[in-house]
């Protein structure tokens, strides 16, 4: 049975609570990730996620520069211990469907993050696939409190007022 700490990424670029999303929009250029690792220290405090920088931050009309990671983050983070196996974390990734996690010591102290990149080349055999396929099944979106910029996706018009009636199918422009 293959342990975290063997499959595991070391050395994950993090990110303060106090840095701002430009820097960590920045990072993730950088680096060519979707996620980061919000730490006080070697205290995971939370992860940010470019999904958040944007429905958190820039949806909202945030001032980039001036925004702090903190306001954005997800702090309810699922997370491992090193010394546990990669199987017992991709069924907990599978159903909380998730796609990485970070990983600590004993002590708490962030020590690398467990993706199913790593999983798949470096974890047990059908680990890896056993869990995409899991996470991967598709949710229904949330439309509680849409904006205007749903448009026709949120089932109105982009301009907030009820559609017209469909047209027949027929050339542009013929009497229907």
């Amino acid at each position: 049975m293959t342990q975290v700490s063997q499959a595991m990424t070391r050395g994950v670029r993090t990110i303060s609570p106090a840095d701002s999303l430009v820097l960590a929009a920045q990072a993730m250029d950088e680096l060519n990730i979707g996620s980061l690792p919000v730490c006080d220290g070697n205290r995971l405090m939370g992860i940010v996620t470019d999904r958040d920088i944007v429905t958190r931050g820039v949806a909202q009309g945030c001032a980039l520069e001036q925004t702090k990671v903190s306001d954005v983050m997800s702090q309810n983070v699922q997370w491992c211990f090193e010394d546990q196996s990669v199987e017992e974390v991709a069924d907990r990734m599978s159903r909380v469907q998730i796609r990485r996690v970070p990983v600590l010591d004993r002590e708490q102290q962030l020590v690398g993050m467990l993706s199913l990149g790593d999983m798949a080349t470096k974890g047990s055999d059908g680990t890896a696939s056993r869990a995409l396929g899991s996470i991967s099944e598709p949710a229904e979106p949330d439309r509680s409190s849409q904006s205007k910029a749903s448009g026709s996706a949120g089932g109105g018009s982009a301009s907030g007022k009820p559609r017209g009636t469909p047209q027949s199918r027929g050339s542009a422009g013929a009497p229907h």
